[in-house]
C-alpha cells in the first residue's frame, strides 16, 4: 500500500533480502530429491547462478572453472581482458594498490582501447578448454561486439548497463535497437538491467532470451548513492517475475528472469528465487574464490567512469575455492560458501522440487530475522554477526 510523505506525493514500501524471511512448507523433501536447475533458450545449466562479468571475478580460467561445475560466468567484453594482451600484469597493479589510490587507478587502466582481436581471443581460449563462453558489453558496443563474438563462437551475449530500456534517447549517438538486436542474433540474447514491471514487459517484447534484475544492489557498486535509484532486490524481483508471468500467459514464451546482485550468502540467493527468479547473478562472493582474477579484490563495472564513478574498490579477501564457493565442504561460518547445498536445503524445507515451484513458497515481512536471538553472533562477531 501506498503512503503519503508529503502533499500530492505517494510512496510505496519495497522490501530487500534482509527485511523478510521464507515460510517453511506444510511438506517436506529431502534436498537431494530436488531438482535445481534453470533453462535458457532450450538449454539446461545444472548451476542456476551466473558469475558477473567483472573484473575481480571472472577471466578466461574463472569461466571455464565455472562451466566445468555446471555453471555460467560472463566475461567482461569493456574491461581489461580485451584492452590488455596480459591482463594478469594489470589485475596485480588494482590489487596492490592503496584505498587512496584505486580508483584513480582503475580510471587510468581503462583508458586503453579496447582491441577487438582480443575479443575473439577471449572467446576461442574459453571453447578450447571446452567451456561456456558467455559475454558482456554496454549498449553502444554491442551491435560490433556481438558479431565479433558470435564468428568466434560464443554461446550467450549480455548487453548490460546500469538501466537498459527499450526507449532510450541520445543526440551523441544512435541507440541500439533492441527489437532488430535480438532477432539479428543466432546466440540467446540476455538483456540488463531493469527493475520495474513495465520496463521489464517492454523489453520482453523484443525477444530476448533473459533479463537480468537489480540497479545498485552490488557490494562493490554506488549507484544508489551516487545517482539516488534503485528498488531493493525482493521487491524489483517480484515485480519483474509478474511481467514474465503475463507475458508468457499472453504469448507461451517463457523468459527466465535473473536477480543480479545484493546477495552475499545463501539465504539471499533463496529468497531470490522465492521472489521469482529463474537464477541469480552474484559478483562478490566469487570474488572471494581462489581462482577469482582479483586476487581478493573487487570492483563495479562503472568505477572506472571517467567523471562519475559508480563503484569501488573493495576487498573481500579469498576463503576457499570455486567449488567450496558452490558446493563446500564450508569452511566459513557466515553462509557465502555451499551456496547449492543453501538452495537445496531450503528448497527441502519449503517443501518444493523445482525452481518454479519455489515461486509459490510464502513470504513474510520479517525486521528482525537478521537480529532475533543472535545477540551473542553480534558480539562476537562470527556466523550471522559478521
Amino acid at each position: 500500500m501506498a503512503e503519503w510523505i508529503g502533499r500530492k506525493k505517494r510512496v510505496r514500501k519495497c522490501y530487500g533480502f534482509d527485511e523478510v524471511a521464507l515460510v517453511p512448507g506444510k511438506t517436506t523433501i529431502n534436498p537431494e530429491d530436488v531438482d535445481i536447475f534453470w533453462e535458457l533458450d532450450g538449454k539446461k545449466f545444472p548451476v542456476p547462478i551466473l558469475a558477473a562479468a567483472m573484473d575481480g571475478v571472472v577471466d578466461v580460467k574463472f569461466a571455464v572453472a565455472m562451466s566445468k561445475l555446471g555453471g555460467v560466468a560472463v566475461l567482461n567484453l569493456d574491461g581489461v581482458q580485451t584492452r590488455y594482451e596480459n591482463p594478469e600484469d594489470v589485475l596485480t597493479q588494482i590489487a596492490n594498490s592503496s584505498s587512496e589510490e584505486a580508483t584513480n587507478l582503475i580510471q587510468k587502466i581503462y583508458t586503453t582501447p579496447i582491441k577487438e582481436k582480443l575479443i575473439a581471443k577471449r572467446v576461442q581460449e574459453i571453447k578450447s578448454q571446452a567451456g561456456t563462453a558467455a559475454v558482456s558489453c554496454i549498449p553502444q558496443n554491442a551491435e560490433r561486439f556481438a558479431q565479433i563474438a558470435e564468428d568466434a563462437g560464443a554461446d550467450i551475449f549480455v548487453v548490460q548497463s546500469t538501466v537498459i530500456t527499450v526507449k532510450h534517447t541520445s543526440s551523441k549517438y544512435k541507440p541500439l535497437d533492441l527489437y532488430k538486436f535480438c532477432q539479428k542474433r543466432k546466440i540467446p540474447v540476455i538483456l540488463g538491467n531493469c527493475v520495474t514491471y513495465e520496463v521489464t514487459l517492454d523489453l520482453l517484447e523484443t525477444g530476448c532470451d533473459g533479463l537480468l534484475i537489480g540497479v545498485g544492489p552490488g557490494a562493490a557498486c554506488t549507484t544508489r548513492g551516487v545517482l539516488g535509484i534503485g528498488i531493493p532486490q525482493v521487491t524489483a524481483t517480484i515485480d519483474s517475475a509478474e511481467a514474465r508471468d503475463f507475458y508468457f500467459k499472453k504469448t507461451g514464451k517463457y523468459v527466465p528472469i535473473i536477480t543480479d546482485g545484493g546477495m552475499r550468502k545463501g539465504g539471499d540467493i533463496c529468497k531470490a528465487f522465492a521472489s521469482g527468479a529463474d537464477a541469480v547473478m552474484i559478483g562478490s562472493a566469487f570474488a572471494r574464490a581462489k581462482e577469482a582474477p582479483g586476487k581478493g579484490y573487487h570492483w563495479g563495472m562503472a568505477t572506472s567512469h571517467a567523471n562519475l564513478p559508480r563503484g569501488t574498490r573493495i576487498k573481500v579477501g579469498i576463503t576457499g575455492s570455486l567449488e567450496q564457493i558452490l558446493f563446500g565442504p564450508a569452511e566459513v561460518d557466515d553462509g557465502s560458501q555451499n551456496l547449492m547445498g543453501a538452495l537445496a536445503t531450503s528448497m527441502g524445507t519449503l517443501g518444493v522440487k523445482t525452481i518454479k515451484e519455489m515461486h509459490f513458497a510464502e513470504i513474510i515481512i520479517a525486521p528482525s530475522i537478521q537480529t532475533e536471538g543472535k545477540i551473542f553472533q553480534v558480539i562476537q562477531r562470527v556466523g550471522m554477526g559478521k
